[in-house]
């Protein structure tokens, strides 16, 4: 899951970047709230921790902001600001979650595959497609009750994939969820990839939609 960390302090976002990172989110570090805004317009992100105490635009600014221009992208306000008036504004201006500073990271993880998984429908953690399990939270995967071995990025992959089940991905929407900032990414990296999973699980659970992209049916099994 890539997600976009909007946050001025230099040793926090450091921290909370790193952290994340090794929690298994992809993450993109802007310091104010200008920039904030405008990489959250652009849609990539599958979540945003946002800080309210931003410079150039308040957090809540930039938050009220991107609600009013219909842009859905789950937002975690994590803040030093705990006085009640301020987290009822936060949350009536479309924040999805309200987090006081400090916080626990893994607690901060967990709220944050919460917010994802309820902005994609998805009532349990983890996911299925036919046989095959995924747990984010574990970064787990198994065919047939067999644990699989994944590298890193294939398991986001197949979480992509997997998290919008009977949606088509395009390549490039794929790209977008794998990789942050400053990575090189070579022309047929989705396909080696996709190719690496078909091999490791079974050769149906990922589809080809010609010309379009990608897709995992929707489960129709429950968990």
């Amino acid at each position: 899951m890539r997600i976009l960390l909007a946050e001025d302090d230099p040793m926090l976002g450091d921290g909370l970047r790193a952290g994340l990172r090794q929690l298994g989110f992809q993450v993109d570090w802007v310091r104010d709230g200008v920039a904030a805004e405008r990489e959250l317009a652009s849609g990539d992100y599958t979540a945003a921790v946002l800080d309210l105490g931003l410079p150039l635009k308040d957090g809540l600014d930039v938050l009220q902001a991107l609600r009013a221009r219909k842009i859905t992208t789950p937002v975690l306000v994590l803040t030093a600001r705990d006085a009640v008036p301020d987290r009822i504004r936060g949350l009536d201006l479309g924040a999805d979650d309200y987090v006081v500073k400090p916080v626990d990271l893994n607690e901060l993880g967990a709220r944050l595959r919460a917010l994802v998984r309820r902005a994609h429908g998805q009532m349990q953690d983890v996911l299925r497609c036919g046989t095959v399990l995924l747990d984010p939270s574990a970064r787990q995967v198994s065919r047939d009750g067999e644990a699989v071995t994944l590298s890193t990025r294939e398991f986001d992959l197949l979480h992509a994939l997997m998290l919008n089940a009977g949606r088509v991905m395009s390549r490039e929407q794929l790209e977008q969820q794998l990789y942050s900032w400053g990575y090189e990414v070579d022309s047929n990296a989705i396909e080696v990839h996709i190719h690496h999973l078909r091999r490791k699980l079974h050769a149906d659970v990922i589809q080809t939609v010609r010309g379009i992209g990608y897709t995992v049916p929707r489960s129709q099994e429950p968990l």
